[in-house]
Formats: structure tokens, C-alpha cells, sequence
């Protein structure tokens, strides 16, 4: 396994995330990811899994200081005292007296900021959660967060399809992590024929060349998802290879700005 480390932080490059997991399938695959040797849980309010994820988490015997666990506040619980309660019932759902990193999952039109940042710096000083950062801010958002409070990661959508080059060399100059969810395009990395001829020439799959492009990255992170033992262990095989400088640009080509997350209540995003 490689490593983010910023900030004093150390954080596993390839995670578990868990969105559209429900129940004890959710249960099961975070246990089997953590007993596969995963170290990195990513959850949110949103996902209505807090419960199923704490369950796998406790059912794999592994040390609560060992695992990278991430959650996420959800707009609706922007405001500081929701901000502080519904992590407080996060963290009663998971089963954990803290989470290693929490997020804004969406930024929220109807609460400032500011506001937001300081109930989410409130918890980081209290030991409810270790680190603190942001979820779908566009650059200039992400540049304003900055200025409020000590961020440690943005979590985008990215992909070979959607290259996010501004967010992720603000996030080397400002020391964040950056963590790719839907980091093989639901699925349509597999089916690319660029990929698929750079799988080829490394001796892997699709999916492993873009995860291993992701994660080449001195500070990202992904996190796919993964509702089969199989993907799990394939997903982890992806850090005894490296792609060349050619292969990496041959993948950098493909991005087109496809979003395939980009909801009603979005923000403005920036070309």
C-alpha cells in the first residue's frame, strides 16, 4: 500500500468507498475489504450506511487506531448546531467516539460558510474528528474554504474523463489530500479502448491502469466502490506496476469534462 501523507497525516492511497452499499452487503465488503488489508473507509450521512459500515468496521477486529474513516456532514445539517449534532449521531451509528476525517459533503446555498467550517473546527479541537475538509467545491470555493479554516482534503469527482489538474495542483501547493470518487467512471473505463490497450501492455486491467494513474499522484487518493470480494482484491493489486510518462499522458487525453455526478443543487463548476 502507498500513502498520502500531509499534514502529519498518513492516509492509504486505495479506499473502500461505500456509497449505494446498503445493508449487509455493506456490512459484509467493509469487513472482507478490511480483512483483504483496506485501510481506508469512506462513508457519508447521506448514504444511510453509517450503521452497516460501523458494523463491518467492528465485526473486523482490526484496531480503531489502524483505519482511515471518513465521513460527511450533509447540506441540510449545514447550519453549526446541526453540523455538530448530526455528528454526533454519525458517530453513534459507526460505533466510534471519532472519525479520522469530515467532510461538507455538498456546499450549501442557504448557511454561510464560515459558519459551517467553524462548528466542523470546533469538533477537530474537541477530538471528534482528527481532520476536517470539503466535498464537490470548485477551485474558487475550495480557495475561500482555505482562508476560514485548516483543511486537509477535497474529495471531487475524477477520472480519466474528468480531469480536476486545477484542483489538484492547488491542493499540492496547500498540502491537502485529494480524494477521486467514481474514479472509474461507473464502470466506462472498462470498455475504453485507450485503456484497454494500455491494460495490455502492463498486464493488467482497465480499471487497475486507472487507478494506478490516480494514485501515481503524490497526494490523491481513490476510493471506488466495490460490491464484489473480487474487485476488492483486484482494486488492491495496483502498486507493484508503474505507468511511464507516455501511458500517463495517453490517459491525461481523455478528458473531455464529463460529469457524471452533478446533481440539481451543484454548484457552479469552473472549466
Amino acid at each position: 500500500m502507498e500513502y498520502v501523507e500531509v499534514q502529519g497525516s498518513r492516509v492509504p492511497k486505495l479506499g473502500l468507498g461505500t456509497w449505494q452499499l446498503e445493508g449487509e452487503l455493506c456490512r459484509t465488503m467493509v469487513e472482507k475489504a478490511i480483512a483483504m488489508g483496506y485501510r481506508h473507509i469512506d462513508t457519508a450521512q447521506a448514504y444511510a450506511n453509517e450503521a452497516k459500515v460501523g458494523a463491518g468496521i467492528a465485526a473486523s477486529g482490526v484496531d480503531r487506531e489502524d483505519l482511515w474513516v471518513t465521513t460527511k456532514v450533509w447540506m441540510d445539517n449545514a447550519a453549526a448546531d446541526a453540523v455538530v449534532k448530526s455528528t454526533h449521531d454519525s458517530l453513534r451509528r459507526l460505533g466510534l467516539d471519532h472519525v479520522d476525517l469530515l467532510l461538507i459533503h455538498w456546499p450549501s446555498e442557504k448557511v454561510p460558510l464560515s459558519e459551517t467550517l467553524g462548528a466542523m473546527e470546533k469538533l477537530m479541537r474537541s477530538g471528534e474528528t482528527r481532520y476536517i475538509g470539503v466535498s464537490n467545491f470548485p477551485p474558487s470555493l475550495l480557495r475561500e474554504s482555505l482562508e476560514m479554516a485548516p483543511l486537509q482534503c477535497i474529495q471531487v469527482e475524477h477520472h480519466p474523463y474528468l480531469a480536476q489538474d486545477e484542483i489538484r495542483q492547488l491542493a499540492e501547493r496547500r498540502e491537502l489530500m485529494l480524494t477521486a470518487y467514481s474514479p472509474l467512471a461507473r464502470g466506462e473505463v472498462m470498455e475504453d479502448e485507450t485503456l484497454q490497450a494500455i491494460a495490455e501492455e502492463t498486464g493488467k486491467s482497465p480499471a487497475q491502469v486507472v487507478l494506478r494513474w490516480l494514485t501515481q499522484h503524490r497526494n490523491v487518493a481513490a476510493i471506488p466502490k466495490s460490491s464484489s470480494v473480487e474487485h476488492l482484491k483486484s482494486n488492491l493489486e495496483i502498486f507493484d506496476f508503474e505507468l511511464d510518462a507516455g501511458q500517463a499522458n495517453r490517459i491525461a487525453k481523455l478528458a473531455e469534462g464529463k460529469r457524471l455526478i452533478d446533481p440539481d443543487f451543484a454548484p457552479q463548476w469552473e472549466r
